[in-house]
């Protein structure tokens, strides 16, 4: 493992994050036109919520790369090395 590394699926978790975010927006006003237009919204809803869940995941991994970032670099800070 390096640091380097890990600073790589750091921008990519962020890249899903921002995407996840954009999706989920997306499909709240699809939501709100199928309201305005009186269609059900019960599988539209359902899939807005699994969207969720899996922003929820993509910021549970970036937390987890950021926790490793910081054992990385203080490990290469203080000279030591992890392989």
């Amino acid at each position: 493992m390096d640091a380097d590394r890990e600073r790589k699926h750091l921008a990519e978790a962020d890249r899903h994050i921002a995407n996840a975010k954009a999706t989920i927006d997306q499909q709240k006003k699809i939501i709100e036109k199928l309201i305005q237009e009186k269609h059900g919204t019960k599988v539209a809803v359902s899939l807005r919520h699994a969207m969720e869940h899996s922003l929820q995941a993509f910021e549970q991994h970036r937390k987890t790369i950021l926790e490793l970032l910081d054992t990385l670099e203080a490990l290469e800070k203080n000279g030591g090395s992890v392989r």
